[in-house]
């Protein structure tokens, strides 16, 4: 054989060894990424499974698709090999230099889907390429993938698991709070106005007096277009879920800043800051991301707050000073729970009562208001992050505990136990009990299980409960409801819904505003809801329809916060600011017009 003739053969031997790759795998896990992430945000209804599916379900295709290239892919075994220590290599340098805030849920839902969906596509694009080159380009892509985590940061996920994603040096909100200077000790005249306001605070407590999102007062005129709320303030706050007692002209909340957890106390007409007391403290946190979850509550001078770490202290809500400081994990020999200590603190006459979760018989702890020390524990949950309550159910006072094996009914005087209805749910309770006409209760359970209606029955000293319904009509995640007149108004995942009370059939179903929070103008007859996009949409408490009267774009961001109207001001925070609108008032309209 001439030289002439033998020269292409020798070219071409490199090449006969590589075949086209095998697609179709690819190409199927490629949609199914799209599907598992996607999907579970397109359905009203499903099992809890289904929506873990949009944190969970890409990160598994991401793994099949590095199975797919060593185990049937067609490439050369040279290929595979160089292939897999790459990526592999990548991933763990990627993971390695990253913000922090991107470990764990961005990991999942950000860093392996992008490199391994980059790396599917580009072999996709060159399957047909005989070449090394082919597994050069597609780790190029992947590294390209992998790498784009590196310029972000996180700031926690939404609702449906999407991530909260700035650019890793852009300064966050609470860079910039914490750049700003703080305020001086309050006045004698500012803590002489506190004195006489906390002597009956307005607003004060998690959800209000009674913890039903319940407010009483003027009645807000509807029609925001011709008259719309005033801005009266919007300033940046610390990281946190916690939402705002009042008392008089005063403002009191917790937010993260920096590496300490901050008590804070603000002015209500200007959102100035009047003090602050802080503690070293940060839950670092993927999914909620930092900062407190609880609500303080004011009582007899007192502002009781729980951290998210677990501390709870008693301040002088006129000067922030501190009283007395426990610390929950020694107090009840527990951990911080997955997401933090959320529980807000109740005060029933001379106690604090709190929950922590810790096994045995120190689930619920009863403090001393005066002095922090446990005059009571009782057997509670494990897993709940849902805070007591006080009410008087079946003509008895009693606490409301909400956990993840049911309902304690508990003397708020002696901590006994005095009824425990049994409703074990596998995930976790965020929400709070309603209680309707003295004896019946309304128990919301999280994703895919409904809400229960149990009746409580009182003969001689002992209490039993009648189950009345269950409806999966209304299925609150973190979201709590509010009831009026026969009928309850909620988040069935994150659709807004109205069911009947009487056999929690549904009424309608048809808003969506996320994993946002309700709060009841009772005298108005209106229901006002901040979306989890921060937006405020006034509805009519209308059992037969959905019916939308106004919408007010009130916050930017993640908004988890319950709302608090007192009199005409609406008062909204999120993680990252905070803000006040006066709402018109019929009155004022009606005098407006006359002539």
């Amino acid at each position: 054989m001439s030289a002439e003739s033998s020269e292409p053969i020798e070219q071409a031997e490199p090449t006969s060894r590589l075949k086209p790759l095998r697609i179709w795998p690819p190409i199927l896990l490629l949609i199914g990424m799209a599907v598992l992430r996607y999907l579970p945000l397109m359905l009203e209804d499903g099992p809890p499974m289904l929506w873990m599916s949009a944190a969970f379900g890409p990160a598994l295709c991401s793994i099949a698709i590095l199975l797919w290239w060593l185990i049937a892919s067609r490439a050369a075994w040279y290929e595979r090999l160089t292939g897999f220590v790459v990526l592999i290599a990548a991933l763990v340098i990627t993971v390695a230099t990253v913000d922090k805030s991107m470990i764990g849920p961005g990991t999942l839902t950000v860093t392996l889907p992008m490199g391994f969906a980059g790396f599917a596509l580009a072999t996709i694009v060159c399957a047909q390429l005989l070449s090394f080159r082919r597994t050069v380009i597609a780790l190029l892509v992947a590294i390209a993938g992998f790498g784009y985590s590196t310029l972000l940061r996180s700031a926690g996920m939404w609702g449906d698991f999407g991530m909260t994603l700035s650019w890793r040096w852009t300064p966050t909100n609470e860079e910039k709070l914490l750049a700003q200077p703080g305020a001086a000790a309050p006045a004698q005249n500012v803590v002489a106005e506190l004195q006489a306001a906390l002597a009956n605070p307005t607003w004060p407590g998690f959800r209000g007096p009674n913890r039903d999102a319940r407010q009483h007062g003027p009645k807000i005129d509807s029609d925001w277009s011709a008259n719309p709320p005033e801005l009266l303030w919007k300033s940046f706050v610390g990281p946190g879920w916690s939402s705002f007692v009042i008392a008089g002209d005063y403002l009191f909340t917790q937010e993260q800043r920096g590496p300490n957890e901050a008590i804070v106390c603000y002015a209500a007409d200007t959102g100035k800051e009047i003090w602050k007391q802080e503690i070293e403290s940060r839950i670092e946190d993927p999914l909620g991301g930092p900062g407190p979850r609880a609500t303080p509550t004011l009582a007899d001078g007192g502002l009781y707050a729980m951290g998210s770490t677990g501390y709870l202290m008693r301040l002088d809500a006129a000067t922030g000073e501190v009283v007395w400081k426990q610390d929950l994990r020694e107090l009840a020999e527990c951990e911080t729970p997955m997401w933090g200590f959320s529980a807000s603190p109740l005060v029933v006459d001379s106690l604090v009562i709190c929950y922590s979760g810790a096994p045995g018989d120190k689930g619920l702890l009863a403090l001393d208001a005066a002095t922090g020390e446990i005059r009571w524990s009782a057997p509670s949950g494990t897993k709940s992050y849902s805070s007591p309550q006080f009410a008087t159910v079946a003509g008895e006072p009693l606490i409301l505990m909400l956990t993840d094996l049911g309902l304690d009914l508990i003397d708020p005087a002696t901590g006994k136990v005095r009824l425990n209805f049994e409703w074990v749910y596998e995930g976790y309770r965020a929400v709070q009990p309603e209680v309707i006409d003295d004896d019946t209760i309304l128990i919301p359970t999280g994703l895919g299980q409904g809400t229960h209606a149990i009746r409580i029955n009182k003969s001689g000293d002992e209490l039993t409960a009648e189950e009345l319904w269950t409806s999966r009509n209304m299925k609150p995640d973190f979201n709590d409801m509010v009831v009026h007149k026969g009928h309850a108004y909620g988040f069935d995942v994150a659709i807004f819904s109205s069911i009947d009370l009487a056999t929690g059939d549904r009424n309608w179903k048809g808003g969506r505003y996320g994993k946002g929070q309700v709060l009841l103008l009772a005298d108005s007859d209106l229901l006002l809801v901040i979306s989890e996009e921060g937006e405020a949409i006034l509805l009519k408490a209308d059992p037969e329809e959905l019916v939308e009267l106004a919408k007010l774009p009130a916050l930017e961001g993640k908004t988890w916060n319950h709302p608090v109207v007192v009199s005409d001001r609406l008062y909204v925070r999120n993680s990252q600011e905070a803000a006040c609108y006066r709402l018109p008032l019929v009155q004022e309209v009606a005098a407006q017009a006359a002539p």
